[in-house]
């Protein structure tokens, strides 16, 4: 436990500290709760160790006058990363709900996961066979894609930072390391799973370095082995490989190579991104026990509809995130579920992007077999029109709450829903259908509705 720690009781904002979860090099994790909506939250306190102490009260102040413009830069850095990482919004990673300054520091208040981490969850369930290890792998490399399109590393991914939720599904933690690749890179270490690159400053850290300490977790899931370190696979490197390791009646060839193949020591040697190296693990036959529902497995998210491949998916996100950035995963997710065939989806799609993108992204994706439907009158919403049936201020606070649940994409929802709806009550109830989560969804209806029912 830390000296630092806010005791339990502690109040920031509407957030009470009920005990301490964690101490890093950044900060302190606690678990707290969220007075307004009774909702248990991490909530995430910038306190660097080595510069900063607390003072006064609940004040965080630097160790001394040389270490604050450290601190003030940290702290600046702990804002953008936080603003960055609430704008994703996938299944598998964990949420940031919001983010405020206070005490001279920094907050982040997350998701609150409640479940087991990998390492515990995964005792009494050894060994484990390869249907049930791609039924973890799908879901969080697509989380991880997530990240590395909108231009973050993870840089600590480990078992502890893998959770187990209780209806089963998993969740990557902690991105109290994460860090834009334009940005300068510090050495982040957690031995075995950290690649060489990460060992110093300089190293060419990438998207294959996240691929390697995720390919350390799938060793140490198929052999029960914690990888060797790093430093000592450089020169002489003895670690048998998963291919001698893993038991070859449990797991494929070609899914124990791709894991030797993420393991390299040279970078260069590595797949480079999330899509090639998720090629590899399909040919072993991934892409066939993603979903298989066999218990006591973790539920897997839902894959796409049939008759549209992964690969063309893969496609559709990386032209939408160039359009709307990190949201365009989710959205390509959601009208895959409901598409019949490629061209349903990229119609789909097509509705979601700028006017002046529209017309191109028809044209280059539209399936040349099939004729072309009649013209389309009815676009997205424009702010103009649905500004006309509720006062823009309204439309602001609706898009603000729901956009806490699901990101940017709800200044799409909340105009939609604005043209259908007759009143500010029933504009929360239909925007709320967009979130998934059961308890949120009511959370979210009971706090909206009071809210907007209010003179």
């Amino acid at each position: 436990m830390s000296a630092h720690a806010l005791p339990a009781g502690s109040a920031l904002q509407e957030y009470r500290v009920e005990k301490l979860l964690g101490v890093g090099g950044f900060g302190l994790t606690y678990l707290a709760t969220d007075a307004n909506l009774n909702l248990k939250v991490a909530l995430k306190e910038y306190l660097p160790g080595d510069i900063a102490v607390r003072g006064e009260g609940q004040t965080i102040v630097p160790k001394s006058a040389e270490e604050a413009e450290t601190f003030g830069w940290g702290k600046q850095r702990f804002l953008d990363e936080s603003r960055t990482l609430a704008s994703f919004r996938h299944p598998n990673i964990v949420r940031v709900m919001r983010f405020f300054e206070a005490n001279g520091s920094a907050y982040m208040v997350m998701e609150f996961v409640e479940g087991a981490a990998l390492g515990d969850w995964i005792k009494t369930r050894r060994p484990l066979a390869q249907v049930q290890v791609a039924a973890l792998v799908g879901p969080l490399l697509d989380g991880l894609e997530v990240v590395h399109k909108a231009g973050y590393l993870h840089r600590d991914i480990k078992p502890g930072n893998i959770y187990i939720r209780e209806d089963g599904s998993p969740v990557l933690l902690d991105f109290g390391s994460a860090r834009l690749r334009s940005a300068e890179l510090t050495a982040v270490v957690s031995p075995g799973y950290a690649p060489f690159e990460q060992y110093h400053t300089q190293g060419n850290q990438g998207p294959w370095s996240d691929l390697y300490a995720f390919a350390g977790v799938l060793y140490w899931m198929v052999t029960g082995n914690k990888p060797h370190d790093a430093t000592a696979r450089i020169r002489a490197d003895t670690m048998p490989s998963a291919l001698q390791a893993g038991d070859s009646s449990l797991f494929r060839p070609g899914f124990l190579s791709a894991i030797d193949w993420a393991l390299k020591p040279n970078e260069g040697e590595r797949p480079q991104s999330v899509a090639e190296w998720r090629g590899a693990l399909a040919g072993s036959g991934l892409e066939n026990t993603r979903t298989i529902p066999t218990q006591p497995l973790p539920k897997a998210q839902p894959a796409a509809a049939a008759p549209v491949e992964a690969a063309f998916l893969e496609k559709m996100e990386s032209e939408l995130a160039q359009h709307l950035g990190p949201i365009a995963s989710t959205i390509v997710k959601r009208m895959a579920k409901k598409a019949a065939s490629r061209a349903d989806l990229v119609e789909a799609l097509a509705a979601e992007l700028p006017a002046e993108a529209r017309a191109a992204f028809e044209t280059k994706y539209r399936d040349r077999s099939q004729p072309l439907s009649a013209p389309k009158t009815v676009a997205e919403p424009s702010t103009a029109l649905a500004a006309s049936r509720f006062p823009q201020p309204v439309l602001d606070k609706a898009e603000q709450r729901l956009a806490e649940y699901i990101g940017a994409v709800a200044r799409i929802v909340v105009k939609r829903a604005a043209m259908k709806a007759r009143d500010e009550a029933e504009l929360y109830l239909l925007i709320a259908d967009e979130i998934e989560d059961k308890a949120e969804k009511k959370a979210f209806i009971r706090k909206a509705v009071s809210i907007s029912g209010k003179p």
